[in-house]
């Protein structure tokens, strides 16, 4: 909703990373989701894609790697959410080399646990295991900010992932307590059945994905298609309905969209 004078000033927009996990099953594009846990105070019970804030520890891994794309904390942030939440690892050795699934698997299983307690962080993991950030596996795919009248506000860029070969992935128990890959039109037909609850942004995503008859043609799509960001403000319609407004060059079919679930 658009400000109005003396309205008190927005909440800061945290920044924030999502990653959209893709693989082809056997009936096209499939994401992997987690279910955020109901006592999560932000999108609690939602079907969601992994993610959350951007961490120093984020940026201080980043500003070691080679490049200055300001883009790259984010990845991080990306990345490491990938392994806290659903133990996968979209690492690559120092030297390059891919990181074979069986050893990916043997490092979650040993290291996912500490560093979801905070006994390891996930840059002290990555020394240990001579490992770096694969960020050159990541799309950028979307950028969204939390509408400015909202109490939880957050400034979050969406990434396209591969899934690592022979990693089905997993749910921490914690913030999410269950984890599924499912295609993206049979999650948004879940939720206007009742079956699930997707937040605005999560199925305006879903609804992109669905595009696209597999991650290749997903991939494609987010190299050659510049990212614009969407901040939504909510208009009341001549009819008195309320509505979302975003950019329409975004690429999300129009301009409008009923209100439902606010939060991002």
């Amino acid at each position: 909703m658009r400000e109005m004078p003396g309205a008190a000033a927005p909440v800061p927009a945290r920044p924030a990373a999502t990653v959209l996990v893709l693989r082809d099953g056997p009936e096209g594009l499939e994401v992997f989701m987690v279910v955020r846990h109901h006592q999560i105070d932000f999108a609690s019970g939602a079907l969601v894609f992994p993610g959350g804030r951007v961490e120093e520890g984020d940026h201080a891994i980043a500003a070691a790697l080679p490049g200055e794309d300001p883009l790259n904390p984010f990845r991080v942030a990306a990345i490491r959410e990938a392994f806290e939440e659903c133990g996968l690892l979209l690492a690559r050795h120092e030297d390059g080399t891919p990181l074979p699934h069986d050893r990916a698997e043997a490092i979650t299983a040993a290291h996912q646990a500490a560093v979801n307690a905070g006994a390891l962080s996930f840059a002290a993991l990555l020394r240990a295991e001579r490992l770096v950030p694969d960020l050159a596996a990541l799309a950028h795919f979307a950028h969204w900010i939390t509408p400015s009248d909202l109490p939880k506000r957050f400034d979050t860029h969406f990434f396209l992932a591969p899934a690592p070969p022979g990693h089905a992935g997993t749910h921490d128990g914690q913030e999410a307590v269950e984890s599924l890959w499912i295609r993206p039109p049979l999650a948004v037909a879940e939720a206007e059945a009742g079956r699930r609850t997707l937040v605005f942004a999560t199925r305006l995503n879903l609804e992109r994905l669905a595009r696209f008859a597999d991650a290749a043609a997903a991939f494609a799509a987010a190299a050659a298609t510049p990212v614009v960001t969407v901040q939504p403000e909510v208009e009341k319609a001549a009819d008195g309905a309320l509505r979302m407004r975003i950019p329409v060059e975004a690429g999300y079919g129009g301009p409008l969209f009923p209100l439902g679930r606010r939060a991002m």
